[in-house]
């Protein structure tokens, strides 16, 4: 088990801005910073196992590209990628929704 968590530790290092903002590309004297909503998680298990001491774990991620930072003359201005916000969006909006009519509904009672 120690030896999954220093794996895990020294793979942790390298995610942070790194993997939100991608490498900056150059085309046609415009550069393009991509962006993207990254998480993590990690999980293990410890006791517990079967009858030989072991046990177990995982991990996962993901990644949604918002849009991406472009530069052009002086300027920078970030362009988002409406169909990632939409995909993400629209369950919010349902949920949210959801949410406050269940509130309204009990308020009035």
């Amino acid at each position: 088990m120690t030896n999954l968590a220093l794996k895990l530790a020294e793979n942790a290092r390298s995610i942070g801005v790194t993997s939100a903002y991608g490498d900056p590309v150059q085309i046609e004297g415009v550069t393009i910073i991509p962006v993207a909503l990254v998480q993590y998680g990690f999980g293990g298990g410890g006791e517990g196992g079967d009858e030989e001491g072991a046990a177990g774990g995982g991990g996962g991620g993901m990644a949604i590209p918002i849009g991406a930072y472009v530069k052009s003359g002086g300027a920078a201005r970030f362009e988002p990628n409406v169909i990632s916000l939409l995909a993400v969006g629209i369950p919010f909006v349902w949920v949210a929704g959801k949410a406050v009519a269940r509130i309204i509904r009990a308020l009035k009672r």
